[in-house]
């Protein structure tokens, strides 16, 4: 006979059918469930499951939205759970972003969405650039940056209405966004393009083109950028960006573990 699980065991259980329920296509697809109807999945009291999810949420493991109260999966978890991807995309992005500087002679980076703002995480320069300041832990505006604008791709405006509520659009560039609306107008056209440009948005002189990076769930992830003066880059934006997206898609297909179909030092 079979012993009778400890209340340890069974708190176990109860946390991982919780994730795994939140994990589901129907979950994702609705950006989370309701606490009543993950106790209706499960077949359990509504204060049961409750519990169990305040708990989870005190360790960063699940979220809840403010709005609608749905928890989902926490970033936490997918961190954990995501770790090799991470490690492979920071393992094949120098090369990656090594041949973009040596086919455009521009610098290339790799940046990731942190609220409202990016953040560098890698970068390749030309061997002749003087640079006096890495852009490498810096965060900037995600609402004035190619970069930033390929981050939020996927987002529709309410979401980013909901997303910059808070920010002020202070003015980086003679062609800096001024509100939401602009924004969207601008993540609309990129979305149509496939790439995302910034002429003079966050800096005057200053131009780029970004494209993301998914990854196996086809999420964004990440955003390769090369950026430059607009007397030595403007001209070329638009191979620029098609070199951009070909470096996305390389590293895209480095996530989901195939191998890239296109050279991303090919700009197209």
């Amino acid at each position: 006979m079979a012993p009778e699980p400890s209340d340890r065991e069974t708190s176990i259980r109860r946390g991982l059918e919780v994730f795994l329920t939140l994990g589901t296509d129907h979950a994702i697809a609705d950006d989370g469930l309701g606490v009543t109807r993950i106790a209706e999945i499960l077949g359990r009291e509504k204060s049961q499951v409750s519990r169990t999810l305040k708990i989870l949420a005190e360790y960063g493991m699940v979220d809840r939205d403010p709005d609608t109260l749905a928890y989902r999966l926490g970033w936490r978890i997918y961190a954990l759970a995501n770790l090799a991807g991470p490690r492979r995309l920071l393992h094949a992005a120098p090369v990656v972003l090594r041949g973009l500087v040596a086919r455009l002679a521009e610098g290339a980076h790799l940046s990731v969405l942190q609220d409202t703002e990016t953040l560098t995480v890698m970068s390749e320069s030309p061997p002749q650039a003087i640079q006096a300041v890495s852009w490498v832990g810096r965060t900037v505006p995600a609402y004035c940056t190619s970069n930033g604008h390929a981050l939020l791709l996927d987002h529709t405006h309410q979401e980013l209405q909901r997303l910059f509520a808070e920010t002020t659009f202070e003015r980086r560039g003679p062609n800096t966004v001024s509100n939401v609306a602009a924004l969207n107008e601008r993540i609309e056209a990129a979305r149509a393009r496939g790439y995302a440009t910034a002429d003079e948005e966050m800096e005057p002189g200053l131009v780029a083109a970004a494209a993301p990076v998914r990854d196996t769930h086809g999420r964004i992830v990440a955003a390769v950028n090369v950026s430059g003066p607009k007397f030595r880059l403007g001209e070329r934006i638009d191979q620029a960006g098609q070199a951009v997206v070909n470096a996305a898609e390389a590293l895209s297909a480095t996530l989901r573990g195939e191998a890239a179909t296109a050279d991303p030092r090919d700009p197209g």
